[in-house]
């Protein structure tokens, strides 16, 4: 049985879309790679009669969505990390992805984790709710310097001592 797609707003004019060939080509992914991820709830065009229209947006998602199934992440792990992003986070993968954003997905090569807030790190594939918390060496290097460069006392200048005054 066919579910019925939601329907959206039309396009705007002059708001850049992609037809399925050009981000199989631009994301160096087959058409029926775009059409089952389609299929699946994955990413999901707009539809152009039997035309499957992208956004920018959608672009960027299936380009990222693609390296980590290049990088050997299985579509049931890409879809929980997706699903974590819109139901917990309230955000898409591309919010994730943008430069001004607050959170960032990271990875090791055998999971993806989430940063949502500076040292706080997610395990989105364990869907830990606990977040690490990390050091950062950089930062405790930075606060030592700091100290460090702070104006010395007197007593460490070498400075002659004070007679004292006879009274």
């Amino acid at each position: 049985m066919l579910k019925a797609r939601k329907s959206r707003q039309p396009l705007s004019p002059g708001t850049q879309a992609y037809n399925s060939a050009e981000v199989a080509r631009i994301c160096s992914v087959s058409l029926r790679q775009l059409q089952w991820w389609d299929e699946r709830h994955v990413v999901s065009p707009r539809q152009d009669g039997h035309k499957r229209i992208y956004m920018l947006d959608e672009v960027v998602e299936i380009s990222v969505i693609a390296e980590l199934r290049r990088k050997g992440f299985s579509l049931q792990k890409i879809r929980r990390v997706l699903r974590f992003l819109q139901k917990d986070m309230g955000k898409r993968l591309n919010d994730a992805l943008a430069t001004s954003s607050e959170v960032h997905l990271l990875t090791d090569g055998k999971t993806i984790y989430l940063e949502d807030a500076p040292g706080r790190i997610i395990d989105l594939l364990k869907n830990a709710k606990q977040p690490m918390f990390l050091v950062c060496l950089t930062d405790q290097v930075k606060r030592l310097t700091a100290v460090t460069e702070r104006k010395p006392a007197r007593s460490e200048t070498g400075a002659a001592p004070r007679k004292a005054r006879a009274v």
